[in-house]
């Protein structure tokens, strides 16, 4: 993987950087585990500081490292999370019904990962394609009869596959506008797919629900930036993209679903409201960026004092979840091999890894638990419910935590 590539301009608009939003120091790419025999010491850590710029507010880190690297071979399977499949399947059904879609429609998938969304409409009769540029994942995704293409969205590739397949009544961009370096290549490529009366929804978690509960965890280099309504407004316009509706989700500690058209619509009264709580907040001040590193200061301080409390009193710490959010956080406390028994993770392809920076070991729910560890902190504290059932109905009856915003036992 290539150095990182210090920026000192905004990648959507070229506006000057404002104020720093959060500086985690030097940290090894959270989603680069390390297999058996690896070379500890050679890993590589790079800047992880994110910014706000000075006039879009998009929030973005000033270090990029090479995307190629990061997401050619991806660790991340979407259909490990049983509420994330739920998730996905609730959205195929409810944009089916809304844009009346069909066997003579097409929709595709940008970043579709493993088919975990795709396969509804495959199921459904509905013509789609998925874009995925980590072939090991969308080799998962082909297999289970989920067309997929291995690329990154780029114009030139949105083109290419508008000339072969006709362009899409819905364009789905869930979770991955943070993945993009080229901000504005990308979203042109996402207009370009869009059907002249098509539809594009794209996922993302809030800022304001990243600040609200002191989500640093959720900063990493795979992440290049953080999404407010107002950021993603004036880049859209930017490619003649309207935004006419958004919803609130629950998802990753809360998210937001935006519609966009390249037809102009009337917003919805759920698009005026968020604009009005956006500017209420002050989102586009410097002000509202300022204080977040304070806050984080204070989440991985009591975290230190209650992880040194349960040492001190012989207890037996675990992990459960090897997230990269997970990661994030861990090595922002200074966690190390012997600070945890080792961190547990459905994903076979994770297992038997060492945890990129803190190189804790990997390993299968049953082999973790076979440690006998007295207390579990929940790392991906997003899906924490889904996880503690799983916990208890395996027969854990210790400690179960989780961290952000505050130490929790569930």
């Amino acid at each position: 993987m290539s150095a990182s590539r210090p920026l000192h301009r905004c990648r959507a608009c070229d506006a000057a950087f404002g104020p720093v939003f959060c500086d985690l120091g030097e940290m090894a790419v959270a989603n680069s585990y390390l297999p058996p025999g690896a070379n500890l010491e050679a890993e590589p850590r790079y800047p992880l500081r994110a910014v706000v710029c000075s006039d879009c507010r998009m929030v973005q880190l000033d270090h990029v490292v090479d995307a190629e690297g990061i997401f050619r071979d991806y660790a991340y399977f979407s259909s490990t999370s049983s509420s994330w499949l739920d998730h996905a399947r609730a959205f195929c059904t409810a944009m089916t019904a809304r844009l009346t879609l069909g066997p003579t429609s097409r929709v595709i998938e940008v970043a579709s990962n493993d088919g975990y969304l795709l396969r509804n409409f495959v199921e459904a009769g509905i013509p789609c394609l998925g874009i995925e540029p980590a072939a090991n994942v969308a080799a998962h995704a082909i297999a289970v009869g989920v067309p997929t293409e291995v690329a990154f969205l780029t114009p030139e590739t949105a083109e290419d596959i508008v000339a072969r397949q006709g362009p899409a009544d819905l364009v789905v961009a869930n979770n991955v506008l943070a993945h993009v370096p080229d901000i504005n290549g990308f979203t042109a490529g996402l207009a370009h797919l869009l059907a002249p009366q098509g539809v594009l929804s794209v996922e993302a978690p809030h800022l304001l629900a990243q600040v609200d509960g002191v989500q640093f965890d959720t900063i990493y280099h795979e992440h290049y930036a953080y999404w407010s309504l107002l950021a993603v407004e004036r880049l859209f316009a930017r490619h003649g993209l309207h935004v006419f509706d958004v919803e609130h989700l629950p998802t990753h500690g809360g998210s937001l679903r935006i519609l966009a058209a390249r037809d102009p619509r009337a917003p919805s009264a759920a698009v005026i409201a968020l604009r009005q709580n956006e500017a209420a907040r002050g989102l586009d001040t410097d002000a509202f960026y300022q204080g977040f590193n304070a806050r984080v200061g204070k989440v991985l301080t009591d975290f230190r004092a209650w992880h040194c409390a349960q040492q001190d009193q012989g207890r037996r710490i675990a992990g459960y979840g090897a997230a990269a959010k997970g990661n994030t956080f861990l090595n922002a406390a200074k966690m190390r091999v012997g600070d945890f028994l080792a961190v547990a993770d459905l994903a076979q392809a994770k297992q038997g890894t060492r945890l990129p920076g803190s190189h804790i070991p990997v390993l299968s729910p049953d082999a973790m638990l076979a440690l006998n560890p007295d207390e579990i902190l929940i790392l991906p504290w997003n899906i924490a419910p889904e996880v503690t059932a799983q916990l208890r109905k395996a027969g854990f009856a210790g400690g179960i935590w989780t961290a952000i915003p505050e130490m929790r036992r569930l």
